[in-house]
């Protein structure tokens, strides 16, 4: 592992720079997709693009993230071999989470790929603290845990796209935008009546 000016043996290189950004956002902008394939914001990471959707960050994942790190770390860097073999691992580290994304996200689901899943997952969480030192610190988060019960959810309920959410998620941000001027008892107690009828 690199070390930094003082001899911190825990320090590794800042792997999100602005150069880092700035290559996603040039991806972003010039990839050509197919049209079924949902657009992100070509501003990504800008104050301005928004909040970011969950299909969003889906599409992100595994179609353009994957691109860009490949482009900015997928060669040891000959002036700086220590640092860019740091970015290799991270590199790899981080293609194992976007493999497992990609595998859940399939049309149609067997055990071999939920359990290819389930590898990837868990080669994702082995590797934080040795790829990225500070989140020793960091308390255990419960969405790590609850992400290796997806795979029994692909077991029982079958490929992921029958059963996640993002049909409410787009109705709930339909209803945000509704005016309603801060008034109750108005124009969405009205709709919501007739869709209980």
């Amino acid at each position: 592992m690199p070390r930094s000016p003082s001899g911190n043996v825990h320090f590794s290189p800042r792997v999100v720079r602005a150069d880092t950004i700035k290559c996603i956002q040039e991806v972003i902008r010039t990839l050509t997709r197919p049209g079924w394939i949902n657009h992100v914001p070509h501003n990504y990471c800008d104050a301005n693009a928004g909040t970011i959707k969950a299909d969003e960050w889906r599409t992100l994942s595994t179609i353009y993230l994957p691109i860009a790190l490949v482009l900015l770390w997928g060669e040891v860097n000959q002036e700086a071999p220590v640092e860019g073999s740091h970015f290799l691992k991270v590199l790899d580290h981080t293609m194992a989470l976007f493999q497992a994304t990609d595998l859940l996200c399939r049309y149609t689901m067997t055990l071999a790929r939920a359990t290819a899943f389930r590898s990837l997952l868990k080669q994702w969480v082995d590797g934080l603290h040795e790829v990225h030192p500070h989140t020793k610190a960091h308390q255990n988060r419960t969405n790590v845990h609850v992400a290796f019960h997806l795979y029994d959810f692909l077991i029982l309920f079958g490929p992921v796209i029958s059963w996640w959410c993002f049909p409410f998620e787009r109705l709930i941000g339909t209803i945000q935008k509704v005016n309603t001027n801060n008034h109750i008892g108005g124009m969405i107690q009205l709709l919501s009546y007739f869709y209980l009828l």
